[in-house]
């Protein structure tokens, strides 16, 4: 049973209940049913959790179908953000500050301090005082994290104090040490795990917090925050990444047994953090990331070879000897018969059968292969002929050939997409894992951060070899370090992660060195001879009828690239809020400002 986000639903039918009531009420002597006075809230316990559940409503993450924010996936061709290609100024790349949660916790924690025992037990109180520091802590970093310092303000303010208002900037250091002090206070105050556990999954634990505060200093170790390379943040972070790990396994949490079933077995070891989706209420909608509909997050290149090969070594691919149909037919055999397991559970391939139960009969039957594949027309000119192979298949077959797969709810067809109801899982032990590991690495903790990424790899179904290293080979840390950005882009693609890895790490390089966005065309070499529907591209006998061929730039325009300004790491404040503020916030250095983000 998914409980956690019917909590902004629970909110207004619990308040809807409560006029409900005292709209039955006889007489003239009631209280007026169109207002909801502070009384009704904080004297009574479920009102109470109820504001507490609101501020989970707003504040809890979902599904994040931003591919194209990175080098994961393009959407449509020329459909390329403009910071992605260098194209910025101070109004166009702009990051709102947004105290929207800050002003419900602080509320929140500011009128619970006075809600005596008789109202709320004081067991349950430390509950929810550790839940909104949570909370808010997680909003001051959202904005820290994109643009530095931002005013810390953690009581209810007084709106007829106008002057009071505008508050100035405080440092990042200042932020980030109040951020730490909210989530150490979290730790100490929720529980590892709640004695409720069916009805409290989904509500923040000790975990969690301890995983949060994991995260928050490691970026605030990275180059981006940490250009100095100060070791002492190095030793904060890998402190609280291992602390997190080691308590979490303590509570139960670890490396579910199978990458490809974390989203389809709900509720496993491996969730620490995760907003329930459930039909009706709070369903999501997966459709547009389906062949034929929206086409959103179709994989690139860079990502398609990113997955290793079963033995751990990378994929080898060389653009110009794709003309070699020998080491064309090797190559094609390798990318779909000799990869770790994450690659199918990830991406969506033309060839396989359809993971969702739609059908379009007779062009496609339930247990068909869809053949999302290409045939050449001339020289850089390809159509994509799905709805030769499956007549009568509707909709637009995208610009790839290959889609989404991680997380998508294989229960569902077409008709249905908008009742999807896969979990999104914010934080996975995996993510604990990699964070711990990429610290120990920044200490010269070899062993323990190759250890790691070994863990990672085993359950990826990677062969140990007769070293027992899963195909790594880095020794140094300049190569573990280069070898956990390689795993963490395989390991997290579409969970939102690797724009944000990129910016901490301070690689933008990694994108600009790609130029532009690279495809790879599984194109028929006779159209006489295409394959056949319950054929399936792991057959050696259906790749035959193939040959895999290299698009330069998917969006068929040179200036459509990977071309990100290396000396813009902080988003810039909008002028119109410094404006509002009377001018007492201040720009960033980068933006032609005075205020310094690495202080």
């Amino acid at each position: 049973m998914k409980l956690n986000n019917k909590y902004i639903k629970f909110f207004v039918g619990g308040i809807s209940a409560v006029l409900l009531m005292w709209g039955c009420k006889k007489g003239l002597d009631y209280p007026n049913n169109g207002v909801i006075s502070p009384e009704m809230v904080w004297g009574d316990a479920n009102m109470i959790k109820a504001y507490l559940n609101g501020i989970y409503g707003r504040s809890m993450p979902e599904w994040p179908f931003n591919g194209a924010g990175s080098d994961e996936a393009i959407n449509a061709p020329k459909d390329f953000g403009n910071y992605l290609r260098g194209i910025i100024s101070e109004s166009g790349t702009t990051s709102n500050l947004d105290y929207n949660i800050i002003d419900r916790a602080n509320f929140f924690l500011d009128e619970l301090a006075n809600v005596p025992t008789t109202v709320l037990p004081d067991e349950l109180n430390k509950q929810y005082t550790g839940e909104a520091k949570f909370w808010r802590a997680w909003s001051y970093w959202g904005m820290v994290n994109r643009v530095g310092g931002v005013p810390i303000i953690l009581h209810k303010q007084d709106f007829n104090d106008v002057p009071g208002l505008f508050k100035p900037r405080n440092k990042t250091s200042e932020c980030v040490a109040q951020i730490v002090k909210d989530l150490d206070s979290a730790i100490l105050l929720l529980p590892g795990v709640y004695s409720n556990a069916a009805a409290d999954y989904g509500r923040i634990t000790k975990v969690a917090a301890m995983a949060m505060k994991g995260r928050v200093l490691l970026s605030y170790a990275s180059p981006l925050f940490n250009p100095t390379n100060d070791p002492t943040r190095w030793q904060a972070a890998y402190d609280a990444c291992k602390a997190a790990v080691d308590f979490g396994a303590t509570q139960g949490h670890d490396l579910h047994p199978r990458f490809h079933t974390i989203w389809t077995q709900e509720r496993n070891k491996e969730v620490v953090m995760v907003n329930q989706f459930f039909y009706p209420g709070h369903s999501n909608n997966f459709g547009f990331l389906r062949p034929g509909a929206d086409n959103t997050n179709q994989p690139l290149l860079s990502l398609l070879l990113a997955f290793p090969k079963k033995d751990g070594s990378p994929m080898q691919f060389d653009k110009n000897q794709l003309s070699d149909p020998t080491y064309n037919s090797q190559f094609m055999t390798d990318f779909y018969t000799n990869r770790d397991d994450r690659f199918f559970s990830t991406i969506y391939c033309g060839g396989t059968p359809q993971p969702t139960p739609e059908e379009q009969p007779p062009g496609y039957i339930k247990g068909m292969s869809f053949w999302s594949v290409w045939r050449q027309d001339g020289v850089d000119k390809y159509t994509n002929i799905a709805q030769t192979i499956h007549p009568g298949y509707g909709g637009n077959m995208g610009c790839t050939g290959f889609f989404q797969r991680k997380g998508i709810d294989t229960t569902v067809n077409t008709v249905d997409r908008f009742k999807a109801q896969t979990d999104w899982v914010e934080m996975r032990y995996a993510e604990l894992l990699m964070n711990y590991g990429e610290c120990a690495n920044e200490l010269g903790k070899s062993s323990e951060a190759l250890e790691v990424l070994k863990r990672i790899r085993k359950r990826a179904g990677i062969t140990a070899g007769a070293g027992g290293n899963y195909g790594l080979t880095a020794s140094t840390i300049t190569d573990i370090r280069e070898a956990y950005i390689n795993e963490r882009f395989v390991e997290f693609a579409f969970e939102n992660k690797r724009f944000n890895d990129l910016r901490r790490l301070k690689r933008y390089d990694i994108l600009n060195n790609q130029m532009g966005r690279h495809g790879l065309y599984i194109t028929v070499k006779d159209m006489n001879n295409l394959p056949l529907p319950y054929e399936k591209i792991t057959s050696a006998d259906a790749r035959a009828k193939l040959t895999a061929n290299y698009i330069d730039n998917l969006d068929g325009d040179a200036t459509y690239k990977f071309n990100l300004d290396l000396n813009h790491w902080f988003y810039a404040l909008p002028p119109s809020q410094i404006s509002q503020s009377k001018n007492v916030l201040l720009q960033n250095k980068e933006w032609g400002g005075t205020f310094d983000p690495l202080q």
